[in-house]
């Protein structure tokens, strides 16, 4: 464990000392929020009272979340192959298909995001060249976590979910690939509709990484949790250095490229640590920040556009009631703490 540790802080220092950099290349490429930009829900629609508690924020430099997966894949890499690990034979940890499939996610769903960072950049519209409507981008999700899904199926044989409470394994075989596209797709968009307050989502994700690693040393689930545990000290030991810069009034936020990314590779580690059914109780402020933008739609739909809140997701509902961002954003926090360590109890529960 005090490797591990090791390698967190290594991780936070160089993070730290790379994002004032990083942070001046993104004013210089012009990597922001555009005056002219209308803020927008998920389903493409104007959202007035979030442009209104917002706008001051224009010019906030975005995908930050580049440099998180920079640094998290070329450490980790150096990680594996040089921090003394759990192999009886090389007592070393290895870039294997556990590292593989991670990075693909990363890398995959990072690329999606930053293709409409860039779009709201730059003020691209939806027509010609750079039009890629939000049906065709949810597609495309589905299609990489297909192939993410794939890799955990044939390459590291997974085929089971384990059951919390109930302490067993359910084999779903083939079946298995379906269950882990509809994790990755839906975890990837309730991380990326909660990135939506300064710090919010950086510092969810460090509670939640933090409880996943906790079960993973611990319980380990799956001979994969092994390599896992040290991939999810360098992405806590960056998104904390992150954090400094990302909490109110931030500095860099991480943008779709940053909350695609980390909510889709939340769901691999889940996956291949056999903890994907407890991580809605880990995480259960994602949970409820995508149940509220899916309530209020139906409502609308269904009930001729009666809203059940001010505004979604929930986060910007308590904005609109009064509460300050900073407000909302800690006291997010403190139901998040309180759900990962929920969430380690449903685990261990009945074991």
């Amino acid at each position: 464990m005090v490797n591990l540790v090791g390698v967190l802080l290594f991780t936070f220092a160089t993070t730290f000392v790379l994002a004032v950099p990083f942070i001046n290349l993104l004013y210089k490429l012009k990597f922001q929020r555009q005056r002219e930009q209308e803020q927008k829900d998920i389903f493409g629609r104007v959202t007035s009272i979030v442009n209104r508690l917002h706008g001051w924020k224009v010019g906030t430099p975005n995908a930050g979340g580049i440099l998180i997966i920079v640094v998290t894949i070329v450490l980790s890499a150096i990680f594996y192959k040089s921090v003394p690990g759990y192999d009886i034979v090389t007592q070393k940890y290895g870039v294997n298909w556990v590292a593989f499939t991670l990075y693909s996610t990363l890398i995959s769903f990072g690329a999606l995001g930053l293709y409409d960072d860039v779009r709201k950049f730059y003020g691209f519209s939806l027509s010609g060249g750079w039009g890629l409507r939000i049906r065709y981008k949810f597609l495309l999700q589905i299609l990489l976590a297909l192939g993410i899904s794939w890799l955990l199926y044939n390459q590291l044989e997974l085929s089971s979910v384990y059951v919390p409470i109930l302490a067993l394994d359910v084999d779903l075989g083939t079946f298995y690939v379906l269950y882990a596209t509809f994790v990755i797709v839906a975890t990837a968009n309730a991380v990326n509709i909660t990135d939506g307050l300064d710090g919010l989502v950086s510092g969810l994700m460090i509670m939640v990484l933090a409880a996943l690693w906790y079960l993973a040393s611990t319980i380990g689930l799956t001979i994969a949790s092994l390599d896992v545990v040290l991939f999810i000290a360098v992405i806590i030991g960056s998104l904390l250095a992150f954090l400094y810069f990302n909490i109110y009034p931030a500095r860099v936020w991480l943008g779709d490229t940053g909350a695609l990314a980390l909510g889709a590779m939340l769901a691999v580690i889940s996956l291949l640590t056999n903890t994907s059914l407890i991580l809605p109780f880990i995480g259960l402020v994602f949970v409820t920040d995508t149940a509220s933008v899916l309530i209020q739609w139906s409502s609308k739909a269904l009930r001729g556009g009666k809203k059940v809140f001010l505004t979604s997701p929930l986060h910007h509902h308590f904005e609109a009631r009064g509460w300050d961002e900073t407000k909302v954003t800690m006291r997010f926090w403190l139901a998040g703490a309180v759900s990962a360590f929920v969430g380690i109890f449903v685990a261990l529960f009945g074991r």
